[in-house]
């Protein structure tokens, strides 16, 4: 597994979500309040983006609800945390580099 660069970190603000494509996978890169964050685009459940979804901060908790069917999951570990997703989504490690964004892939 190696670092793959994604994209810089002045193209996605606080707040904001990215779906990038990298080595044939869709992943979605988050931003939660200065945190980068990166899981599989695509539910578990159904084929559905998870960076169109509603990224939801709760506590220590980040998460995201898929668009199409309201399912929840974790931004740190893809860990299913609602119905009618029974899977998770894998997340990825990810790190700032001199203003890039890298994903380990």
């Amino acid at each position: 597994m190696a670092f793959v660069k994604a994209l810089n970190a002045s193209e996605l603000p606080a707040g904001a979500v990215k779906c990038v494509a990298l080595q044939g996978k869709k992943i979605a890169i988050f931003n939660v309040d200065g945190q980068y964050l990166a899981i599989d685009d695509t539910c578990s459940h159904e084929e559905a983006s998870l960076s169109e979804g509603t990224t939801i901060k709760e506590g220590d908790r980040c998460a995201v609800e898929c668009p199409e069917h309201g399912a929840r999951f974790d931004l740190r570990t893809g860990k299913n945390l609602t119905l009618p997703a029974t899977r998770p989504v894998k997340a990825y490690a990810l790190r700032e580099v001199n203003g890039v964004l890298e994903v380990e892939i």
